[in-house]
């Protein structure tokens, strides 16, 4: 069966839409941009396997498709920005195959302006065709909560801009097939901006709980508590809670490509969660200290070490500068995560525990970083000799609280 659908970049924004796209009875080819991968269960992958999906290594297939997503990751690169390395790589790859009157979206997290200033030259030069006359050119906001299996295509709006209104409209045809809810942009400009926004949000609020625990830590009082009686409030909340620091693939955005214009607030939003790592880091120190213990030679284990729980997915995990800090306080680190079979910092592999119990029960200091499922933190707390919980999961009296 011919796919209608390529999705090229299978990572945490493809791999979903993948998923989504074969539920909805399209038949999809998914491509590489990169060694990057969304993970699968097995099961996972012989259902969509058996329902449409094909993965394609030869890029000539991408030019047999109707419609062209692209999903490549741009994380952050070495000057601050967006690397934008895989998203060239994954243009040019389909500008050599593009033919007339394909719909091409592009959903990668990017800087307003970037679809029709690095996207679209990218695509004309290489395939001899023009945005809007021959192609069809849009932009949507990637929305995926990985590991909430509540949130997927079908049950998530849409925001389509496109380049022009025919743009728009083929785009919203292609995602009317997937979702029931289509929101039409005014542009492309107003679509990527989107992406800004509700990242932002994300950010921003977190920093704002992150900055009400060290202050409630100093007041005495239990901040999880307080946000437990706020998000009662049925108008002008929502509840964010705080934590050792801020995961996972869209990075909070303070530029407005082009225009040299910071966003202040999110500035300091990156500042005040930035810094927490070192902050859990310094709570540790004190915790061993006020117990007779010095962090150098202390046994530090740290339980869960991903970006999110019940997800194998260490992504800008705050675990990783923790376990680093630690190491350079002299404290001899070790791990536990039911997701992470291995794991290194700088090259240097951490030890993993095997037994939890055992290896808590041996440890000056237990820092919960990830809630997992499988974490019962009452037993835990009890067997620890010292629980500094991050997230405020263990039960009241069990362990001290970030």
């Amino acid at each position: 069966m011919p796919a209608d659908l390529a999705v090229i970049g299978l990572g945490p924004y493809g791999l979903p839409l993948a998923q989504g796209a074969v539920a909805a009875g399209i038949p999809t080819l998914g491509y590489r941009t990169g060694p990057e991968t969304g993970s699968l269960s097995p099961a996972e992958l012989r259902r969509m396997l058996s329902g449409g999906f094909r993965p394609a290594t030869d890029p000539a297939e991408l030019g047999r498709v109707r419609t062209a997503v692209i999903c490549a990751p741009t994380p952050p690169g070495a000057d601050g920005g967006l690397d934008l390395s895989q998203l060239e790589t994954a243009a040019r790859t389909l500008a050599g195959h593009l033919r007339p009157h394909t719909t091409v979206i592009l959903e990668s997290p990017v800087h307003p302006g970037t679809t029709e200033g690095f996207l679209r030259p990218l695509l004309e030069e290489g395939s001899g065709l023009r945005a809007g006359r021959d192609f069809h050119l849009a932009y949507s906001p990637s929305r995926v909560d990985p590991g909430n299996r509540d949130v997927t295509p079908a049950t998530t709006p849409k925001v389509i801009g496109g380049l022009t209104p025919a743009c728009t409209e083929s785009a919203a045809a292609f995602y009317g097939r997937l979702t029931d809810k289509v929101v039409r942009a005014r542009g492309l400009r107003e679509a990527e901006t989107v992406h800004l926004l509700e990242t932002n949000y994300r950010h921003v609020n977190i920093a704002l709980v992150n900055e009400m625990a060290v202050l409630c830590n100093d007041l005495g009082v239990d901040l999880w508590d307080v946000v437990r009686c706020a998000e009662t409030k049925p108008f002008g909340f929502q509840a964010f809670r705080p934590g050792p620091g801020v995961g996972g693939h869209s990075v909070p955005q303070d530029l407005i490509a082009g225009g040299g214009r910071g966003l202040r607030m999110v500035e300091l939003a990156q500042e005040v969660n930035n810094r927490m790592p070192g902050y859990v880091v310094q709570r540790a120190a004190t915790l061993l200290n006020e117990h007779g213990k010095s962090a150098r030679g202390a046994r530090v284990l740290l339980l869960g070490v991903t970006y999110k729980p019940d997800l194998a997915d260490l992504e800008g995990t705050p675990a990783r500068e923790i376990a680093l800090r630690l190491r350079e306080l002299g404290a001899a680190v070790s791990y536990h995560d039911p997701y992470v079979p291995a794991w290194s910092v700088l090259d240097h592999p951490v030890p993993r525990a095997d037994s939890l119990y055992e290896a808590a029960a041996d440890a000056d200091l237990t820092i919960l970083l990830q809630q997992h499922r499988t974490y019962d933190l009452q037993g835990l707390s009890v067997k620890a000799q010292l629980l500094l919980d991050t997230r405020g999961a263990a039960p009241m009296g069990a362990a001290h609280r970030l």
